[in-house]
């Protein structure tokens, strides 16, 4: 889930800054990389799911709901993606409307992935110690805070540089372009 939702989409986030090619294909990739993460992610749900606790019994703690959610939003965002950028079938002007939103959105579920995954190291790290499995300053301790500081630092990076002003420069330069031709 990690690998899916949080370096996959990540990356996919960050494709229209580092991929040098035409608006096409930096669509394609993005749209790629984003069902890949997609499908990581029902992956991660299905293992978890198979076993003999059932689907119920799965859905106790905070960590558990805040992935739900993250996975509703994450199917919703990539079905209007398809739908309003690759699909061809929508107006332009509702292309340009859409996609203010659909970077919020994108970046919120972003966000909420990786606060999703800190609450579940947080609770794993939490039981094991509670069931005196592991110390609180033993090795597995240390790997799951540096982990979760790595998720943080790098999720703070990647939002960064999504929103930094170069971008914005550019996008608004292209929806003022949009405008412009659609008022003519």
């Amino acid at each position: 889930m990690v690998i899916g939702f949080i370096l996959i989409s990540g990356e996919a986030i960050l494709v229209h800054r580092w991929l040098p090619g035409s608006r096409n294909l930096k669509k394609s990739v993005h749209l790629s990389m984003q069902g890949l993460a997609l499908a990581s992610g029902v992956f991660g749900i299905w293992t978890k799911f198979h076993g003999q606790d059932g689907i119920v019994a799965n859905f106790w703690s905070l960590h558990s709901w805040m992935g739900l959610i993250c996975m509703l939003l994450f199917v919703a965002q990539w079905l209007i993606g398809f739908l309003s950028f690759w699909h061809r079938g929508e107006m332009r002007t509702t292309r340009v409307r859409v996609l203010p939103w659909h970077v919020f959105l994108g970046l919120y579920t972003y966000g909420l992935a990786v606060a999703t995954a800190e609450t579940g190291l947080l609770e794993k790290l939490t039981l094991l110690q509670t069931n005196r499995n592991v110390s609180k300053h033993c090795t597995e301790s240390m790997v799951v805070n540096g982990v979760g500081v790595g998720l943080a630092l790098l999720s703070g990076i990647v939002i960064l540089a999504a929103v930094s002003p170069k971008y914005q420069a550019l996008q608004s330069k292209l929806m003022y372009s949009d405008t412009k031709c659609l008022s003519s």
